[in-house]
């Protein structure tokens, strides 16, 4: 199973390249697969360096919120086992 967290895009490259913005951590990616055109703004589905699908931003946004909420509770989880708290 492979899970893709939403990642904006920033900035169109030349060569059909983007660089895009995943929580916080920007990285190069090929468009070469996107069956439809993408743009500064658009939000896209990422698989080992290849965008493959455009999503809407109400649901990108809901994703990310889930999985900052996964990262809260993996973080207290991981904070109790160390400290014992």
């Amino acid at each position: 199973m492979c899970l893709s967290i939403p990642s904006k895009i920033v900035e169109i490259l030349p060569d059909n390249y983007a660089i895009v913005d995943t929580m916080g951590v920007k990285r190069k990616v090929s468009l070469d697969l996107m069956s439809e055109p993408v743009d500064v703004g658009d939000y896209v589905l990422i698989h080992v360096g290849y965008a493959m699908t455009k999503m809407n931003e109400k649901e990108a946004l809901e994703s990310i919120k889930i999985y900052e909420e996964i990262i809260k509770k993996l973080e207290k989880e991981e904070k109790r086992e160390i400290f014992g708290e």
